[in-house]
């Protein structure tokens, strides 16, 4: 089966468009896939760099642009090229994973009449989504609520391909060792993103040095750019300690909770792993979508959520010290958070894109 992926502009987009592709290459026989991204965002290197195909072009983004005269001019300009591509490599499907880029690509499919199929990572609905959902085959969700935002019957709740993860995890607490920690201690994980928050780096120096008095491990992500800053305004300690960056997936799995932003793929792997979580949702992202991640998971009691203006030490360490002092509440975190999972989602979506297809898989 030929698979033309659409995707971009940031990591909750990207990681789980390449975790699709990379559970059908490895369990499906004749798959040929091309990726269409951002000529100039992070998935022009990184989806080359796994050996995919990929074709970069200038996406349009209506919401909140200056000029949409201009916009509209590229978006018909994109959407030329990509009938160019749909016509050359004669995908049997078309599957788009979200953001701006994703328009030509889907549109183009439905010219050329290519089954497609996108797919909604947030709580809350992109607008390129709910504009796409009128003219694709089917909408696939990670949280129910947000079906309502798309036509019902194309509807289809299989969870993110970055859940699947977690059926290839092997926990391992011996895993903290090599910080040199203490593992008969609970361990906090705190990671604000792949680039850090430069707005919560200045108000985790007081909360980390009060840290250091606990009696519990932590783990400060800090972000490659804020690493020099953080780590010459706070010394680590016997259970403090300062990185740049981790492999988060691997780490937080041997940890007991984590204070985290909201991004999609984030907050589904903390879903997958049955990780209590506290959640700090970025203010600066389209449409407030990590609160309404973070919301989500509050109702269905496997996150506590603190907004970025309420963070301050006293109101964190009281949360932290109440749930990691509290051995059950966390039991029942992370109950509710794996009951929140699907972490069969690769193969079930795999499937579906077969079955919208109308090719009998091997």
């Amino acid at each position: 089966m030929k698979v033309l992926i659409a995707t971009g502009g940031t990591g909750g987009h990207i990681y789980p468009a390449i975790s699709l592709a990379d559970y059908l290459a490895k369990n499906y026989k004749n798959m040929s896939f091309m990726f269409v991204g951002n000529s100039d965002r992070m998935e022009s290197t990184i989806i080359p760099e796994l050996g995919y195909r990929f074709l970069g072009i200038t996406a349009a983004k209506f919401n909140g642009a200056d000029n949409r005269l201009a916009a509209l001019k590229t978006l018909y300009r994109s959407y030329k090229e990509c009938i160019r591509v749909v016509e050359s490599f004669q995908p049997d499907i078309i599957v788009g994973f979200g953001g701006y880029v994703t328009v030509p690509v889907i549109m183009a499919g439905v010219h050329c009449g290519v089954k497609t199929v996108i797919h909604e990572q947030n709580s809350f609905a992109g607008m390129a989504n709910k504009a796409l959902s009128h003219f694709v085959n089917k909408v696939i969700t990670v949280y129910p609520n947000v079906g309502s935002s798309f036509p019902k019957r194309k509807v289809v709740n299989l969870g993110n391909p970055r859940e699947s993860a977690v059926l290839d995890l092997t926990v391992d607490k011996r895993t903290l060792e090599t910080n040199g920690f203490d593992i008969s201690r609970k361990t906090l994980l705190i990671v604000m993103g792949s680039l850090g928050s430069v707005t919560v780096n200045q108000k985790m120096t007081e909360i980390l040095n009060r840290m250091k008095e606990k009696n519990y491990n932590v783990i400060y992500v800090t972000g490659k750019n804020n690493y020099d800053d953080m780590i010459g305004k706070v010394a680590e300690s016997e259970n403090v300690r300062i990185v740049p960056y981790i492999d988060q997936f691997r780490v937080a799995s041997a940890c007991d909770l984590i204070i985290s932003r909201g991004g999609a793929t984030s907050a589904c792997e903390y879903m997958a792993l049955g990780l209590p979580s506290i959640i700090v949702p970025s203010p600066y992202v389209t449409n407030n979508h990590q609160y309404y991640n973070a919301k989500s998971m509050v109702d269905n009691g496997a996150s506590f959520l603190i907004e970025e203006k309420d963070l301050d030490a006293d109101v964190l360490l009281d949360k932290v010290d109440e749930l990691l002092g509290d051995d059950m509440k966390l039991q029942n975190m992370s109950k509710a958070a794996k009951a929140m999972s699907h972490p069969y989602a690769a193969r079930d979506i795999s499937e579906l894109l077969f079955k919208v297809a109308g090719i009998k898989y091997e």
